[in-house]
């Protein structure tokens, strides 16, 4: 690509930012970086400290990006009900592009989620969809964040003239530290913990999910698609589900982590077995295993993500995707779940995080 690419990462910290972020990099692109505070990203020309919830902090903030061809807004800020979300959260895609005022924008490209199809945090899964979830599904009544998202991006593409496209991945799996929805590390931390204390390792989730057909989406094949998008002219104005391309069951997953980990499978006790409750002491057990081990001293909080985890895997209905709308225009990357987490792993034991 030519470097009059210039691409604005907001978001840049997290897992879906950093892995877009450097495969665009590695493409040739100028990768502009937007965070909350400050950050050394290796894959960033440029790095943007901004509060997108101030409108004017952000308008300063991004007086020096009016360079900016393409936006790729991978992040969000949870707040304490969903009408809160959708109130800040929809503020800061328009903060943003307010404050990209003279840039000439092509294209913007919006990372949500499965809450498309599944419901807010207010309302989650009170509804059961039909499964594959289809990106021709009409939007679920009531509040939702990713609504008010797409909103405010239909709004200024219609108004400035530049295409968008919305990316609706499943479980992201990666590696960043401090993401704090970040499962693939969470449950590394959780077997090395089983693995040190003698614990069984029991899937913690509910027996519905454990037995259900998933998906899960590999940062790495997100990346893969947002790159695709802008460089795919028929895939303009268009949403797109995000998933790795196979299908599984967590009966079949969890044997597989376990063995990555040398860990026999506990029988699951037919109950949800909440990882937030089974890791309350998980803090001083890590440091006995960071000291043990002399490993990176990262404290277990900023790794791992038990509450998400717990939500994923305690859901009571089936939750997998269809991706016709990207296959139907050639996109055909596809990753391998099993190797999507042990990759992470195998990162985390090379970076001394997790034991070797």
């Amino acid at each position: 690509m030519s470097t009059k690419n210039v691409a604005l990462i907001v978001g840049a910290t997290g897992l879906s930012g950093s892995y877009t972020g450097r495969l665009l990099k590695e493409n040739g692109w100028t990768v502009v970086t937007l965070s909350r505070g400050a950050a050394e990203l290796d894959f960033s020309d440029r790095h943007i400290a901004a509060e997108l919830t101030d409108a004017a902090a952000a308008k300063a903030a991004l007086a020096g990006a009016q360079d900016v061809t393409h936006v790729f807004f991978c992040t969000w800020s949870r707040q304490a009900n969903e009408a809160e979300n959708v109130r800040v959260n929809s503020a800061m895609i328009r903060h943003l592009f307010e404050g990209l005022h003279s840039a000439p924008l092509q294209h913007a490209a919006l990372v949500t989620g499965l809450k498309h199809y599944l419901g807010s945090f207010d309302d989650y899964a009170k509804v059961k969809p039909y499964t594959p979830f289809l990106e021709s599904s009409p939007r679920l009544p009531g509040l939702n964040f990713y609504y008010a998202q797409e909103d405010v991006v239909f709004e200024y593409a219609a108004k400035r003239g530049f295409t968008w496209s919305v990316h609706r991945p499943h479980t992201m799996i990666g590696f960043v530290i401090g993401n704090a929805m970040n499962m693939a590390v969470t449950l590394a931390c959780y077997a090395t913990i089983c693995k040190h204390t003698g614990r069984p390792f029991v899937y913690p989730g509910s027996t519905e999910q454990y037995n259900a057909v998933t998906d899960v989406t590999d940062a790495r094949l997100l990346a893969q698609q947002l790159l695709w998008t802008v460089e795919t002219p028929a895939a303009a104005d268009t949403p797109f589900n995000t998933a790795n391309g196979d299908v599984f069951r967590w009966t079949w997953l969890w044997k597989q982590i376990a063995d990555y980990f040398g860990l026999p499978v506990a029988e699951h006790p037919g109950h949800p077995t909440p990882l937030v409750e089974q890791m309350a002491d998980a803090p001083a057990i890590w440091a006995e295993i960071v000291a043990k081990h002399g490993l990176q001293d990262i404290p277990v909080d900023k790794l791992a993500s038990w509450w998400h985890s717990d939500a994923d895997l305690g859901r009571t209905l089936e939750c997998f995707t269809d991706m016709t709308n990207s296959r139907t225009l050639g996109f055909d990357a596809y990753q391998s779940t099993r190797s999507s987490f042990t990759d992470v792993f195998d990162e985390l034991k090379a970076r001394k995080i997790i034991p070797a």
